[in-house]
């Protein structure tokens, strides 16, 4: 239990790069927390959304990883928002707030739903570059809850976690996705019940992504080929939406591939950012990108050897 808790690199992260709290809202219980970490003379830097059990902290070796080849990295945590129009709104003042025009997201689970629904929201007026999203859905209605979600905001919190549960694999799995399900527990219990009511119900409510106003966003598909809550229906349905996408598959990784195949994410990542190198969409540092690209051969080189597919 809790692997990931005490390894150097996860303690390494919590005592290097500072969490942050900033209120955006008229509400001042609505508070955005977040890391902010590598140059911040990057202005279109790559913004990470967790799915509805985790917090800010469950991409912390995408942080490391990223910050450490030259890019900027924000990883955040939601306020409690009830619908997804007043997500949309709070994220685009939280963005201005930061003063970032365009940014990449990489979404997962409901945070790669909400990337593209933001997407969808600010198309008239781009606030996103890029999409990668991670074992994803584009439409609520595969979880078969719609006719739940306006409940959720009066369930104890116990009864909430036992749903969030339910979704984690179960039977064996290896060591390091078994420590990625502790770590998410660990993260899933540290939600109070209006935070997870209020992911619930956005994961939950009656809503579909509308893929022909983000037709021009670039958008690469994480995704697992072992098991997860999406149903292989779900990931068609995003085939089908996004033809034109890259697809990044793993073999196994589970419901938490960046926790527990963060390497091969971390590449995939990479791999996805280096089309917008040398253009004011940029994600690293310019002095960076000959040594990280050197890095994404050798990886690239690795990884076939080692038979994994993009």
């Amino acid at each position: 239990m809790d692997e990931i808790r005490v390894s150097p690199d996860y303690n390494w992260f919590r005592s290097t790069v500072p969490l942050k709290r900033i209120i955006v809202d008229d509400d001042d219980s609505k508070v955005w927390s977040l890391y902010d970490a590598g140059p911040k003379s990057i202005r279109c830097p790559i913004i990470f959304l967790p799915p509805v059990s985790g917090t800010a902290e469950v991409f912390f070796q995408q942080v490391l990883a990223l910050t450490g080849w030259g890019y900027r990295v924000i990883s955040l945590q939601y306020p409690v928002y009830w619908d997804l129009l007043e997500f949309c709104d709070g994220f685009r003042k939280l963005l201005d707030h930061l003063q970032l025009d365009k940014v990449h997201l990489f979404g997962a689970s409901l945070g790669g739903f909400l990337a593209q629904k933001f997407a969808e929201f600010t198309h008239k007026s781009p606030r996103v570059h890029s999409l990668i999203l991670c074992n994803s859905f584009s439409d609520t209605s595969i979880f078969n809850q719609t006719w739940t979600a306006n409940s959720f905001w009066m369930m104890p919190a116990f009864l909430l976690k036992k749903i969030v549960l339910g979704n984690f694999s179960k039977g064996p799995v290896d060591p390091k996705m078994a420590d990625a399900i502790d770590f998410m527990v660990d993260r899933l219990e540290s939600l109070n019940q209006s935070e997870l009511a209020s992911r619930l119900t956005l994961n939950c409510q009656n809503s579909y992504v509308e893929p022909h106003k983000i037709k021009d966003v670039a958008v690469t598909i994480i995704d697992v080929f072992d098991r997860s809550a999406l149903s292989l229906e779900a990931k068609e349905e995003m085939y089908k939406l996004y033809p034109n996408a890259r697809r990044a598959h793993l073999k196994t990784g589970g419901n938490f591939p960046y926790l527990c195949r963060s390497a091969e994410v971390n590449l995939y990542i990479q791999i996805h950012l280096r089309q917008f190198h040398g253009t004011r969409y940029a994600a690293i540092t310019p002095d960076m990108v000959l040594a990280e690209e050197l890095e994404v051969q050798q990886s690239d080189v690795n990884e076939e050897l080692q038979g994994v597919g993009y």
